[in-house]
């Protein structure tokens, strides 16, 4: 296959950028940092240097992807920041918006740019986004990237009930709980700043070893695998969720609204005011 990968210079990116270099796969990676020494190891990786939250970048790169490829068989959204962190009511509201852009915007731009290269491809067409982080529960002083991750599983179901007719599938991932720099940056800022809970978290994270990254990494081969072809606009919990044994569930997920976001009501919770 050939891959567009963002955010593969470092973290959970530059680990699915190996996991798919060493499986025989074309990847195209895509992050601000310089990516010379990887590439140099690697024959097929190749890789741009942008920042996915520029629109103008991104369609540069797709430009630049399309002069040497014919085509694109997946995409893989990892390039993330955690950005502004604090209250929300006393968050900087410049860098507030920065995070929001460079992980939802960010998002969309990659999906955006790079769909006419994937329609070229023979196979079933996919695309996986990173969420979690706050996605689907309020997570105190971290509004900005809650915010954005929250919108990008929106994103995906919205881009997968548009494209239904299309062998096309699009899904939303929680990687869980590993450790990366984000945790890093937790336990540098101080409870102060993230709170007494986010920090307990990220120091039990941390003394643990977090989450397993193969399983993550599974999973994501999994959502690009034959086996998940039509299972389309869903938010998969990498480490919760049952996804090795949901091929033979197609046609229940199809019908239900299993695995998305959805607005609870009182009769749900058998209450009635």
């Amino acid at each position: 296959m050939n891959l567009v990968l963002t955010g593969s210079s470092t973290c959970i990116g530059r680990a699915l950028a190996e996991h798919f270099l060493t499986r025989g796969h074309h990847v195209w990676g895509v992050a601000r940092s310089d990516q010379a020494d990887f590439a140099a190891q690697h024959p097929n990786f190749r890789f741009s240097r942008c920042d996915v939250a520029d629109w103008t970048a991104v369609s540069a790169v797709a430009a630049e992807v399309a002069a040497l490829w014919q085509r694109v068989d997946a995409v893989i959204c990892a390039a993330g920041i955690q950005g502004e962190i604090g209250p929300a009511l006393a968050a900087d509201p410049t860098r507030w918006s920065a995070t929001v852009r460079a992980n939802l915007d960010g998002t969309y731009f990659t999906v955006r740019a790079f769909a006419a290269l994937l329609a070229r491809s023979p196979h079933r067409q996919k695309i996986v986004c990173f969420s979690g982080g706050g996605a689907t529960k309020p997570r105190a002083n971290f509004s900005a990237y809650g915010v954005a991750k929250t919108g990008i599983v929106r994103l995906v179901e919205t881009i997968a009930e548009e494209e239904r007719g299309r062998a096309l599938d699009i899904n939303a991932l929680a990687p869980g709980a590993i450790n990366t720099r984000l945790t890093d940056e937790v336990l540098a800022l101080g409870p102060s700043v993230v709170g007494d809970a986010e920090y307990a978290a990220a120091q039990k994270q941390k003394a643990s070893g977090g989450g397993s990254l193969d399983r993550a990494l599974a999973c994501v081969e999994w959502l690009l695998s034959p086996a998940s072809d039509g299972i389309t606009g869903r938010l998969l919990s990498a480490p919760w969720d049952p996804w090795p044994n949901l091929a033979g569930h197609r046609d229940t997920l199809a019908k239900s609204d299993i695995f998305t976001l959805r607005r609870i009501v009182p009769e749900e919770r058998g209450l009635k005011f």
